[in-house]
């Protein structure tokens, strides 16, 4: 987990840096929206970033919005960081992919909870982006049948692409994960068991 601070006023970064220290993160700074948006492209893992609205060479939606476009990048919970509360502004930030909006002066716990909460949205999306690889994993290592398989019609065994005759049970076994337990269907109990157990209590 990281937390990015993207900010042209030193001032304004060191308050925000006092206040995360503590927070489980590691925390890079960006003086600018260039260098912030480089900083997102090199992320690997997830991270919450506070981006101020107003910097040079690049404004605070503008990063939003660019970060937003790359392929491949890990989740992100983008907080922008601003005086301006005008409700155009704030629908205008939100649009531009920002997940929250924060006004300045700000609350310490107000802008603590924030982060908190966005730490926690990417550490979820994580997760399941974990778990969706995993099963992506499962479902690559699974084997298929597929074809014509010849199959005796007297003792159901099946011919092998070797040209070789082999139990159901052996053959797809080797070529698939499924594991054979035996058992007895209703229709072969009464045909051969029921009888050989009758026989058994006649004998005995």
């Amino acid at each position: 987990m990281k937390i990015l601070i993207a900010d042209d006023n030193r001032v304004n970064r060191n308050l925000l840096l006092a206040l995360l220290d503590g927070q489980g993160a590691q925390i890079e700074e960006a003086r600018d929206g260039v260098e912030a948006l480089a900083a997102i492209k090199k992320m690997k893992v997830p991270f919450v970033g506070l981006i101020d609205w107003e910097m040079p060479e690049m404004e605070g939606p503008e990063v939003c919005q660019e970060a937003r476009k790359l392929v491949g990048a890990p989740p992100m919970f983008l907080l922008l960081v601003t005086v301006r509360a005008s409700k155009q502004d704030i629908v205008k930030g939100l649009k531009s992919g920002a997940n929250d909006y924060v006004i300045k002066p700000f609350h310490k716990e107000e802008l603590l909870a924030r982060v908190k909460t966005g730490m926690q949205l990417v550490e979820l999306q994580q997760s399941l982006l974990d778990r969706v690889q995993e099963l992506s994993d499962a479902l690559a290592r699974v084997k298929t049948l597929s074809g014509l398989l010849p199959i005796c019609g007297y003792c159901k065994k099946i011919r092998n692409d070797r040209d070789y005759w082999q139990q159901v049970e052996d053959y797809i076994g080797k070529h698939s994960d499924v594991k054979f337990s035996h058992s007895i269907c209703p229709d072969c109990f009464e045909l051969y068991l029921k009888p050989q157990l009758e026989q058994m209590k006649r004998e005995g």
